[in-house]
């Protein structure tokens, strides 16, 4: 039995539901918080070393730059944060449908952004 299968996926072409694209979302988010751990650990060291290196660290810090790649990620954190907790409740059982699935993803990119935005603002 022979099939007309396409040779490629058109990747772009494929509509992907939001709670696929809240499961890329959450591993981007975990890669990029394990990518950046050293650079966060370096400046923890940093900013704990002496308080020579804190005023500079702050210095460093207020580059407009350096502080959209800090709110990047607080997105990460915030959004894996909560797409974990989306997991835990579905292993749980509490989430049991497609229905539920569907808005606990909507809520999940909702209240990541939505902290992102006010620890942002705090943060600026």
């Amino acid at each position: 039995m022979l099939k007309n299968r396409p040779k490629h996926l058109a990747l772009h072409l494929i509509k992907l539901p939001l709670p696929g694209l809240i499961s890329i979302l959450h591993r981007a988010s975990g890669l990029a918080l394990f990518l950046a751990l050293p650079l966060l650990l370096l400046t923890f060291q940093y900013s704990l070393a002496s308080i020579e290196t804190y005023t500079q660290l702050q210095s460093v810090m207020a580059h407009p730059l350096l502080k959209l790649i800090a709110l990047g990620l607080l997105w990460s954190f915030l959004h894996h944060f909560c797409a974990g907790v989306r997991y835990l409740a579905i292993d749980l059982h509490y989430v049991s449908n497609l229905k539920q699935a569907r808005a606990s993803s909507k809520i999940v990119l909702v209240v990541s952004l939505i902290l992102t935005f006010f620890l942002g603002v705090i943060l600026w």
